[in-house]
């Protein structure tokens, strides 16, 4: 590599077991989505799929393990249930609806 070239790249330092090493880190590296803590008060679907069935209202309180709805993908029915006592506070799906991965399905407060 060429001194032009490397001073066009960012490199960092690390160590691993007291020896110090340089790497290049990665368009898709920098680029990626970084993790949050996740809010309890909130249930995103964990897959892509389409909403067969809503158990509950808003403002309703459910209990612990309770059904609340039936999320459908790839042919598999898969039922959420919930994952603590709490009221539901807003719901943002409604029967038929297909939802990507990661939306925001409930909102609940204590």
């Amino acid at each position: 590599m060429s001194t032009k070239e490397n001073k066009d790249k960012e490199f960092i330092d690390f160590a691993v077991t007291a020896r110090k090493y340089k790497t290049l880190l990665t368009r898709k590296y920098k680029q990626r989505k970084f993790w949050e803590n996740p809010d309890p008060m909130e249930i995103f679907s964990f897959i892509p799929g389409t909403i067969v069935d809503v158990f509950v209202k808003e403002g309703d309180f459910v209990e612990e393990g309770e059904p609340i709805m039936i999320l459908e993908a790839m042919k598999m029915k898969n039922r959420i249930d919930m994952p603590f006592s709490a009221k539901i506070k807003k719901i943002n799906v409604e029967k038929g609806v297909r939802v990507p991965k990661e939306f925001l399905l409930f909102e609940l407060e204590k």
